[in-house]
């Protein structure tokens, strides 16, 4: 099933401004880094805050679940230090110092114990990885944000 992108986004309570060429370009300079298309699109419809509640099917289990993990937000990019946001992937290099992540990742969404990340390390196409930070876990996602998108479901398929 792949989600329609004009149905990916909930509210952006976080107020995020518009993502702009300038706020991009200062993004992928800053962590030196050439952001995703697709990730690239879905900050123009909306700078990151809340989704409408996805769900990745696992194969292999993680510290969230048997089998499957959340995307219940994901990071925009805002250059505006006066806006107040917790959820910006300028603040990857702070948060990976601060967690102890490897070098070479984009941070999607996370909460400290565990992210989502774009892996840099194999490439400057990314793939898509699980860090849980207190087991010391790094597990394979997808190959790509392209095939991540693409897998994504509602997460209430997992509700029991």
């Amino acid at each position: 099933m792949s989600i329609n992108q004009s149905e990916f986004w909930d509210h952006n309570s976080y107020n995020h401004p518009p993502l702009t060429d300038e706020m991009l370009a200062s993004a992928e300079k800053g962590l030196d880094v050439k952001l995703p298309a697709l990730f690239v699109e879905l900050l123009r419809l909306q700078n990151g805050g809340y989704t409408k509640g996805f769900a990745f099917p696992m194969i292999e289990k993680t510290s969230w679940a048997e089998d499957h993990i959340p995307l219940s937000d994901m990071f925009g990019i805002v250059t505006d230090h006066s806006v107040d946001t917790a959820l910006n992937i300028l603040q990857t290099p702070y948060l990976t110092n601060e967690w102890g992540l490897p070098e070479r990742q984009v941070l999607l969404t996370g909460e400290g114990h565990w992210w989502i990340t774009l892996d840099y390390r194999g490439s400057t196409e990314p793939t898509v990885k699980w860090i849980d930070v207190e087991r010391g876990d790094e597990v394979h996602i997808a190959d790509s944000f392209q095939d991540f998108f693409n897998g994504l479901v509602p997460e209430d398929r997992f509700v029991v």
